[in-house]
């Protein structure tokens, strides 16, 4: 697409009509302007959506593909045909507000080391809380176990602007809404499409920290995000996907005899969660867990170009080790932790 403008926003829509009927509208009153384009990348849906967006937001511009490429490879092939200077990977269920685009696109031409910025993500759902995927932005613990500013596994906090303030730096923004530098995007290959779905911005978001850009979280733009919209929480096949690709995030983010020594440690850690299933009688669940670790062992061998510096464990909120924070010592998150 040729374009002068700065900013496309990037739905990408798989037989979604109901929630581009809820959400598409809003997404479109507050974003299509004379510097953003709103686009749905759509991966070969059959339940019209491409139809129902043609007929009553022409102002939106499509996408097709031929077929489900998944959240990564969909949004990459999205982003190498549009390839403005900024773009935002919006959920498909994210209700946007006024001006929510304005200051993040600001912040990023103002400060061209960062790569990547997510706003205040809060629950569509329970509207005074954050929401889970990504709240006020994320670290990784020690174990390489992802949590965020506003949520430990599944605590969250109420919004109550103890994260407010200048914008800060994180280990990893959520990819439901996440601005991104495009050619920074696509010089680092942008999402890895082995994963599929979850995690893969924090694999990309680890690629930007590991070359030298900044990746931010900022509270003065503020989206609702429904969350759990493909797969709901507890969902046995979003829990295969979260285990494995934490693992294949760790594997090819470490140096191979720290990867080995953190992995063993994770395979114990794991363990424990898969009984901790069985005792629940959550089968499905630990049957999740057994094949994602399964499965990484096989996938592990298309990375073979492992980095020879620790790009995880030196990076901010890795000190913490939040299985104890959250289920042994009952600690809260601090309003202002101290990174």
């Amino acid at each position: 697409m040729h374009t002068t403008k700065s900013l496309a926003v990037i739905i990408l829509n798989w037989n979604g009509l109901s929630l581009l009927k809820q959400f598409l509208p809003i997404a479109s009153r507050y974003t299509v302007s004379d510097q953003a384009d709103l686009i749905v990348a759509d991966n070969g849906s059959t339940d019209g959506s491409c139809e129902w967006i043609e007929a009553n937001h022409p102002e939106v511009k499509i996408i097709h593909f031929d077929k489900n490429y998944g959240f990564s490879e969909g949004y990459n092939r999205a982003i190498r045909q549009t390839q403005y200077p900024f773009t935002v990977l919006l959920n498909s269920d994210v209700e946007v507000t006024d001006g929510w685009w304005k200051p993040m696109l600001q912040f990023m031409n103002s400060h061209p080391e960062v790569g990547a910025l997510q706003p205040k993500i809060r629950s569509w759902k329970e509207k005074e809380k954050f929401e889970y995927a990504g709240a006020a932005g994320g670290y990784l613990d020690r174990l390489g176990y992802p949590y965020c500013r506003g949520r430990l596994f599944d605590w969250i906090e109420r919004d109550e602007g103890q994260y407010d303030g200048e914008v800060t730096d994180v280990t990893w923004a959520s990819g439901a809404c996440l601005m991104v530098r495009t050619q920074l995007y696509l010089r680092l290959g942008g999402l890895d499409p082995r994963f599929f779905a979850h995690m893969e911005e924090i694999d990309l978001c680890c690629r930007m920290l590991a070359e030298g850009s900044r990746v931010c979280s900022m509270s003065d733009a503020l989206v609702y995000h429904v969350g759990g919209a493909s797969l709901p929480q507890g969902n046995p096949k979003k829990v295969y996907l979260n285990f494995r690709n934490n693992l294949l995030l760790l594997y090819k983010n470490l140096p191979l005899k720290k990867g080995k020594k953190l992995l063993f440690i994770r395979r114990l850690a794991d363990t424990l969660a898969l009984l901790m299933f069985i005792t629940k009688g959550d089968f499905a669940d630990a049957k999740a867990v057994w094949n994602a670790h399964r499965d990484f062992r096989k996938m592990k061998k298309y990375y073979t170009e492992l980095p020879k510096d620790d790009r995880l464990t030196i990076l901010p909120g890795a000190e913490r080790l939040i299985i104890l924070d959250r289920y042994l010592r009952g600690k809260r998150i601090k309003k202002e932790m101290k990174l």
